[in-house]
């Protein structure tokens, strides 16, 4: 620990006076924006028109947060960091709004808000006020790549932004309400997977005020040696600082960021002076300080600061309470901002040398707005990985194993900027390939059999997907690309940072000097249809209905039928901006159907007839055969050949969709077909049995608007699942080819009748495949090894 000449040491008389007037700057702009709509600098006596009716806002943790970031611009000038802030107690926004306007980079992005007493004033007003800004740490504040409404991501993003960025410091302030959270309680160990020879620093700064909302916080009531032993078992040296007077904390705190960036110094140069790259012991920070510190002490005879009473509102009867009202004032007055501004409301001279300058501020490092130092990928020519197909369905692979020596070398054409994540499903999901060129990330021991593990390695495997979605928002959000690939039933998981993620992303939009971001991309295999062995629980296609939920300009779903369509879509995803990209296919072998450049045909439009499986030529159809997904087209391809062989007269459309959203009116997705187009495909009255790979009534939902909705009839997942075979679990579901058959001829008017015969065959047929399946414990070959013939051939089962 430092010695006490170590910690006197560390301010001189003149920084220490200096930083704490910052502070109390700081923190007098922030309890003007909880509470002030009029008269910021206090020239006249406080009266209930200058406070906000509605008080919203969060001082408890303000004084603590407004804390860390003086101290840090301090070293930032002291070091020439290259130095960015995410900040998890996200409620905390006024602190970090007030930081921003101090040093100046809020009143460069919002010029109307000028470092003067009439910018203040707006400053004050627009907080938690209609037309204003947020409460939270959200994108409207510079610097943030993080709002924390939602807590539990602050520490696996600011890993993700530190990967690949090896002069970057990322400090990360930790709420203690927020270190109860699984995915933060699981993110301690992301410095397994951080190399100090290539990637940047993360200073975790672990904010322990004691209290959440209403209640006491848990690792600020177990022993501290047992608080110091969980940090120090998740691999940091933890240096506590403690205290209640501000110039005792104020010393002490500077004394240990300076021990803690000589540290990372001193892990950095000894991992990249050439020698063996180890997994280091890391700095981090304990800050123990009261709730709402420097704020009213009591309230109406009952305690408020160091309390759960000082978590938002600590004098909430201002308006209607003269001795609240003059309480404010007291609070206000405490920190003598007749010290810290002008005459004009500017800071002033000494609290503006305090900061850094330019792109050194926080608030405006480049890289916590990363669109702006976005560069496209090199892509390989996907076209030069795809299969090879003569005829429709020839031959059989797998789409995920197809993608994954281009994603192979997409990992090699971009060593700095793109990396895969994956919750220990890489090569489950067949991409693998991948390990031709990298490893994966791990920075922790290995012993002799271990597979592809190194401080170099560009796939991030974790069994964990928070800190895999936390990791590549982080990563995104400061300028770079990479792909999730997961098992579909699981990435439910992520439900709540999918969106978090969206909403900043359709808030970024409307900001003018936010940059568009790489999208977020999806790779999900080991879909709904083809986890028949591993059974119920891993059988679930309901994360797109979640997507969907999301503003249609932020996302994108699609489902390629084979390979070469997965190609071309992840090509697209790959290049695209500000997204959220979600791509479901199949790893299992299975038939490919379009050559590459009719995949790239089919996947620009989006959809489109098929031509080869259709026989409507010149005329309009009696029914459209419609699917969207990987299984659900090859049943219906199957279903076709029946209905060909057994009804040749009957006249069958058959239509892939690829992007799901094409089935929404324009109006109300860009990627949605008009009207017009749209019938022109489906028609305008006949029957649609249309076969997806998700939950039934999305289809229904996506299209409730088209002029043809009462003639379509969707089949899809309806919670039907168990251990099975492949076609057994289509059947429990009636997506088999044999039910569409039926469908069909339930459907199409005047068929019923005429086709009596068929329809018992068909219902027969689905008995027959399930009584092989109970007998023998595999498909029936006659089923699963169906192969299209382009024209029709009596032989053909």
């Amino acid at each position: 620990m430092d010695t006490a000449e170590d910690v006197q040491r560390a301010l001189t008389d003149d920084e220490l006076r200096r930083l704490d007037a910052y502070w109390r700057a700081a923190n007098y702009l922030t309890v003007g924006q909880i509470y002030l709509l009029g008269n910021p600098l206090l020239r006249e006596p406080l009266t209930p028109d200058d406070i906000k009716p509605r008080l919203l806002g969060h001082w408890g943790t303000s004084p603590g947060l407004n804390l860390i970031y003086a101290h840090l611009n301090r070293v930032i000038v002291a070091r020439d960091l290259n130095a960015m802030l995410v900040t998890g107690p996200g409620h905390g926004g006024p602190a970090i709004v007030a930081n921003t306007w101090l040093e100046g980079t809020w009143s460069e992005r919002y010029h109307d808000v000028a470092r003067d007493e009439t910018g203040m004033a707006r400053l004050f007003r627009q907080f938690s006020f209609p037309g204003g800004i947020p409460s939270h740490v959200a994108a409207d504040v510079p610097g943030s790549i993080h709002e924390g409404g939602e807590l539990g991501y602050a520490l696996s993003h600011a890993y993700g932004a530190a990967f690949d960025h090896p002069d970057l410091v990322v400090a990360c302030v930790v709420g203690d309400g927020e270190a109860e959270t699984g995915p933060l309680a699981g993110s301690w160990l992301s410095n397994v997977f951080l190399n100090p020879a290539r990637d940047g620093a993360v200073l975790p700064i672990l904010h322990l005020n004691g209290y959440k909302i209403a209640n006491p916080t848990v690792l600020s009531r177990i022993p501290e040696t047992d608080l110091l032993d969980l940090m120090r078992g998740s691999g940091y040296e933890p240096y506590v600082v403690a205290g209640d007077d501000p110039s005792v904390v104020h010393r002490a705190l500077a004394a240990t960021m300076d021990r803690a960036l000589d540290e990372i110094a001193t892990i950095q140069r000894r991992a990249r002076s050439g020698g063996v790259v180890e997994r280091p012991r890391w700095p981090m920070i304990i800050l123990r300080t009261p709730k709402g510190w420097t704020g009213p002490r009591e309230v109406d005879g009952t305690q408020v600061e160091g309390t759960y009473r000082a978590h938002q509102v600590p004098l909430s009867g201002v308006r209607d309470n003269p001795a609240h009202l003059a309480e404010l004032e007291r609070w206000l007055r405490s920190y003598r901002p007749e010290e810290l501004f002008d005459a004009t409301g500017a800071p002033v001279d000494e609290l503006r040398t305090l900061p850094p300058h330019g792109d050194r501020r926080m608030s405006a490092n480049p890289v916590t707005n990363g669109g702006v130092v976005l560069r496209d990928l090199a892509l390989p020519d996907f076209g030069e990985y795809g299969v090879d197909v003569p005829e429709p369905g020839q031959p059989m692979a797998g789409a995920t194993g197809v993608l994954g020596p281009w994603i192979r070398d997409v990992i090699a054409a971009n060593p700095q900027t793109f990396r895969l994540f994956g919750p220990d499903e890489v090569t489950s999901n067949r991409l693998g390939a991948a390990f031709e060129v990298t490893d994966r990330a791990w920075m922790a021991a290995t012993v002799p059999g271990d597979d592809h593990l190194s401080p170099d390695g560009r796939v991030m495997e974790v069994l964990s997907e928070h800190l895999c979605q936390g990791w590549l928002e982080g990563y995104l959000l400061t300028g770079r690309h990479g792909v999730f690939t997961s098992y579909e039933a699981f990435i439910h998981i992520v439900d709540s940072m999918l969106n978090q993620h969206a909403k900043w992303l359709k808030v970024t939009r409307a900001i003018p000097w936010r940059q568009p971001l790489a999208s977020l991309n999806y790779l999900l295999s080991s879909h709904v249809w083809r986890q028949d062995h591993n059974g119920f629980s891993h059988q679930d296609p309901g994360f797109i209905d979640h997507v969907v939920n999301k503003k249609a300009e932020v996302v994108r779903v699609y489902l390629p039928p084979d390979a070469n369509t997965l190609l071309a879509t992840m090509d697209h995803c790959l290049r695209s901006r500000h997204y959220i990209n979600v791509v479901v296919a199949g790893k299992q072998p299975a038939p490919n159907w379009l050559t590459v450049d009719e995949a790239i045909q089919h996947t620009r439009r989006g959809l489109g007839i098929w031509e080869w499986a259709s026989n409507d030529d010149n005329c309009e159809p009696d029914v459209v055969l419609a699917c969207c997904g990987d299984v659900p087209t090859l049943e219906t391809l199957a279903a076709a050949d029946l209905l060909r062989r057994h009804l040749p007269e009957l006249k069958v459309r058959l239509v892939n969709v690829v992007d799901l959203m094409r089935l929404q009116p324009d109006t109300e997705h860009p990627h949605g077909l008009p009207d017009k187009e749209f019938d022109t495909i489906f028609t305008p009255d006949r029957p649609v049995i249309f076969a997806y790979h998700g939950y039934p009534w999305l289809i229904h939902r996506l299209t409730y608007r088209r002029s043809n909705h009462e003639n379509l009839h969707v089949r899809g997942y309806k919670e039907e699942g168990t251990t099975t075979t492949p076609f057994d679990m289509v059947m429990l579901n009636d997506l088999d080819r044999f039910h569409l058959v039926i469908d069909v001829i339930d459907r199409v008017p005047g068929l019923g009748a005429r086709a009596a015969h068929l329809r018992q065959q068909m219902v027969d047929a689905r008995q027959a495949a399930r009584d092989y399946t109970r007998r023998y414990g595999e498909d029936d070959p006659q089923v699963a090894e169906w192969r299209w013939v382009r024209e029709t051939d009596p032989t053909n089962p």
